[in-house]
């Protein structure tokens, strides 16, 4: 194992290594050797790269076409190939105005290191497939990242937004805990377990083709090694999620508080991005912008979400797109399967729901309904909600009532929008009904809402977790 968690506990080096970050984190590397297989002497931006490289070769190199490589390397300003010809991204940086959201209070103590609950988080825990959010610090050793900067090893810093490493306060937890919750969401479709707890190496990385266990790191990084030199919001390799054999060596994906803020909104459009980017996801633009940043509430997590409340998955429905990829279909292909069914859609196989218990569900692909069988014994008010997820909602509900014999009596399906960048509306859905006795079905759909050409968005990226109860007043 070349990469080993950096613990905040054993990075208290006294107060001048955290005013001298740069070179605490240089001090005592090693020269990197040059191989003789490269492609280009050093990192070079894409277009600045065309004249000097086979592009068949660096296509074939990164699992891409021919044209999608040119195209890639000849307009996106942020597409950059290494030494080796493998494609990696330098992302913008925030702009300031957005960088300081504050996180909502869920953290009760202050805690030595990375521990206690917001470090024990997992949204699948058991899955194949991770994706850790790094917050505590970790050791970059025998990576492509390492061979770039020709320093091994790289010490990085834990999170740190109060000046004392050696413990994480409250509000440190409350923007690790949203951070988990909104990244979370938006891989509530996949099989993967997104997690803050530090899994093994091996779940992360990948010795080979049967090797079925694998993921990525994405380290929050608050350091200048790598952020000083290209300003720079996050760097990530492109499409070596399912990378076998070498698969570390493009390990992590790496989000620059220095360039996105500390704010938890920041951090995590940033973080879901450059995952993303790891499972072969290209850029969200038009033929103008390099990143869409959306319209009315929304925006591509693979544009820029910084400005929106309600961020998803594309395939560039929007006016003048210029990436039509299947976000879901290219991720899938890359190693990161649409997670099971959860509930039955129809009334034969609905599931169980008894007044007053909730119950949660995930949907989890464009034709994917939730029925649940309510059997109210008692006449009288009855209400339904189904609640979206309380963080970086994606899921965009429509709430049916269906009667026994399986006919809409009552739907819901209020109109989304924002009250700020960090916070959806109207992605919820609710219906209080007169119900007499017997059996009654509750339906909850994905949709769209607007105009996804200029003010909204499709059914397409409306896929997320979901909360559902029936009660009586």
């Amino acid at each position: 194992m070349r990469n080993t968690t950096f613990r905040r506990t054993g990075c208290l080096m006294g107060a001048g290594a955290l005013l001298f970050g740069a070179l605490a984190v240089n001090a005592g590397a090693a020269p990197i050797p040059i191989p003789d297989d490269r492609v280009l002497d050093q990192p070079t931006q894409g277009k600045a790269a065309l004249g000097r490289i086979s592009v068949a070769d660096v296509a074939s190199r990164n699992g891409l076409g021919y044209q999608k490589l040119l195209d890639i390397l000849a307009t996106d300003k942020t597409a950059w190939l290494d030494a080796d010809g493998r494609l990696f991204f330098r992302e913008p940086t925030a702009p300031a105005n957005t960088r300081d959201e504050v996180s909502p209070r869920w953290a009760k103590k202050a805690v030595a290191a990375a521990e206690g609950p917001a470090f024990e988080l997992h949204s699948k825990p058991g899955a194949n497939r991770v994706i850790y959010l790094d917050f505590d610090g970790h050791t970059i050793t025998g990576t492509a990242w390492n061979t770039s900067k020709g320093i091994d090893p790289v010490n990085v810093s834990s999170y740190d937004t109060d000046g004392n490493p050696a413990t994480f306060s409250t509000a440190e937890q409350d923007v690790v805990r949203d951070v988990w919750a909104r990244v979370a969401e938006d891989y509530a479709p996949f099989d993967v377990d997104v997690t803050t707890q530090a899994p093994p190496q091996t779940a992360i990385d990948r010795t080979d083709a049967n090797d079925q266990q694998f993921g990525t790191r994405v380290l929050i990084d608050p350091d200048t090694w790598y952020q000083s030199g290209c300003g720079c919001g996050g760097v990530a390799y492109i499409g070596v999620y399912d990378r076998a054999g070498d698969h570390d060596n493009y390990q992590p994906a790496l989000v620059f508080t220095r360039g996105v803020g500390t704010g938890a909104k920041n951090l995590a459009e940033a973080a879901s991005h450059e995952a993303g980017h790891n499972v072969g996801l290209g850029h969200d633009g038009t033929a103008s912008v390099g990143y869409y940043e959306g319209h009315g509430a929304w925006a591509p997590i693979m544009g820029v979400g910084y400005y929106r409340g309600i961020s998803q998955w594309s395939k560039g429905e929007y006016a003048n797109a210029n990436n039509t990829e299947d976000d879901f279909a290219v991720a899938t292909s890359h190693g990161l399967p649409i997670r099971t069914d959860d509930h039955g859609n129809g009334t034969s196989n609905a599931t169980a729901l008894t007044v007053g218990t909730p119950v949660t569900g995930v949907n989890a692909a464009t034709d994917d309904v939730d029925v649940f069988r309510a059997d109210i014994g008692t006449a009288g008010n009855y209400t339904a909600n189904a609640t979206a997820a309380a963080a970086g909602a994606n899921l965009d509900i429509k709430l049916e009532l269906l009667n026994s014999a399986g006919t809409v009596v009552a739907t819901n399906d209020p109109a989304a929008g924002q009250s700020d960048a960090g916070t959806p509306t109207g992605l919820s859905a609710s219906l209080t009904q007169t119900l007499q006795p017997g059996t009654y079905y509750l339906r909850v759909d994905n949709t769209g809402y607007a105009d996804p050409l200029t003010t909204g968005y499709t059914t397409y990226g409306s896929r997320g977790t979901y909360t559902l109860t029936l009660t009586q007043p």
